[in-house]
C-alpha cells in the first residue's frame, strides 16, 4: 500500500488547513488510518486515527482537528482548525492493516507551519 500526503502549508495562528492522504495499491486492506506529526527536536506523536468510523484524538488537538475517511475513494483527511504555533510540524499519514495499529504504511510527510 502506498500513501501520499498533501495539503500542508503556512498559515497564521487561528487559521485552518486540510490535509489529504490518498492510498493506492492494496488500499482496501487498510483497517486504520492515522495522522502523526513530528516537530523539530521532538518525537513523532499520534494526532488522530480512524477505524470503522470511530475516531481517536490526541488531547492537544481535541475539538480543533477532525479526521475523516472515504473508503470508496481510499482517501483520508485531517481538517485542522484554530491552528496554534505549537501545531507546527511535519505531518505523516499512516495505515495499519489491523486494529493493532502496527502502521505498516507511511506517507512521505507534509509540512505544516503556523505563524504567531
Amino acid at each position: 500500500v502506498q500513501l501520499q500526503a498533501s495539503g500542508g502549508g503556512l498559515v497564521q495562528a487561528g487559521g485552518s488547513l486540510r490535509l489529504s492522504c490518498a492510498a493506492s495499491g492494496s488500499s482496501l486492506s487498510i483497517i486504520v488510518m492515522g495522522w502523526y506529526r513530528q516537530a523539530p527536536g521532538k518525537q513523532r506523536e499520534l494526532v488522530a486515527d480512524i477505524v470503522r468510523g470511530d475516531t481517536n484524538y490526541a488531547n492537544s488537538v481535541k475539538g480543533r482537528f477532525t479526521i475523516s475517511r472515504d473508503n470508496t475513494k481510499n482517501i483520508a483527511w485531517l481538517q485542522m482548525d484554530s491552528l496554534k504555533p505549537e501545531d507546527t510540524a511535519i505531518y505523516y499519514c499512516a495505515g495499519s492493516l489491523s486494529d493493532g495499529r502496527r502502521w505498516e504504511s507511511w506517507g512521505q510527510g507534509t509540512q505544516v507551519t503556523v505563524s504567531s
